[in-house]
């Protein structure tokens, strides 16, 4: 078993209203129902049910509109909500600052995404059991994984010599030098589905081997992370449905069936 994590949910959302919540009539994103259950209470039961899981932190723009939510899942863990009201990596720099005595967290921390109901225990077991001596990690699903299993599935594919990959919304940050990419992400944010604008934050060589895809991902993120004097590893799922998080409308009807063929089967 891997070092015992704190698991950091991502519950906030962008400014305005975000469409699929509207769409069903919520307010906010993560309360949005999968099989008459709110998609942050599927999270929080799976990482309730999660030996290497100690303790769950929802970040979020308030910190009381979960309560029913949190109440319904029923933990035997401790559940926390962190107030961050700026982008991602802001909030996970906060949090850090703030430390468990602050109603913050030490590394390491496990951080996914309320949007994110079809995660398991299997595979949190599989990603945090994978990361090895990484100071940060990321999961991904390669395409072939993916088209196996759903032929037809739509997704945002970054491509690479070492394949297409789309990303699982799992991230291991195991030890301060990881913040040094939380640093970055703050002035990179907004490139994260342009993987050579990505790269480019650590150099134009970099990034011209991701356009011309002469590097692999995995190869990329071990250099990206050594030029930040860190470890950064990709570690690929071997379930495709990781990489099902619910978006729009179409995610959620393929997230309902998915769960209600797991509960006849």
């Amino acid at each position: 078993m891997s070092a015992p994590y704190t698991a950091v949910i991502l519950a906030g959302q962008r400014p305005g209203a975000d469409p699929l919540a509207t769409h069903f009539g919520e307010k906010w994103k993560a309360l949005v129902p999968v099989c008459g259950v709110a998609m942050l209470t599927h999270v929080l039961r799976t990482l309730d049910a999660s030996a290497n899981i100690v303790r769950i932190i929802i970040v979020a723009q308030q910190a009381d509109i979960f309560d029913d939510a949190i109440a319904d899942a029923a933990c035997t863990k401790a559940v926390g909500c962190f107030v961050g009201n700026q982008g991602i990596s802001s909030s996970l720099l906060a949090l850090l600052d703030a430390g468990p005595d602050g109603g913050g967290a030490d590394f390491p921390l496990l951080v996914t995404t309320a949007d994110h109901p079809l995660l398991t225990v299997d595979m949190v077991a599989q990603f945090l059991g994978d990361v090895g001596d990484a100071d940060l990690a990321v999961a991904m699903v390669e395409r072939r994984v993916m088209l196996a299993q759903f032929p037809a599935a739509q997704r945002t594919w970054l491509r690479f010599a070492d394949g297409a990959w789309s990303g699982a919304n799992l991230f291991a940050l195991t030890r301060p030098a990881a913040r040094a990419a939380l640093t970055l992400w703050q002035a990179a944010e907004a490139d994260r589905k342009r993987p050579w604008r990505l790269f480019r934050h650590f150099g134009w060589g970099l990034a011209l081997r991701a356009i011309t895809r002469t590097i692999g991902l995995a190869d990329g993120l071990k250099l990206a992370g050594g030029r930040l004097a860190m470890q950064a590893k990709l570690v690929p799922m071997v379930d495709p449905v990781a990489a099902i998080d619910v978006d729009k409308p179409t995610d959620h009807a393929l997230a309902e069936m998915l769960l209600l063929r797991k509960e006849v089967a």
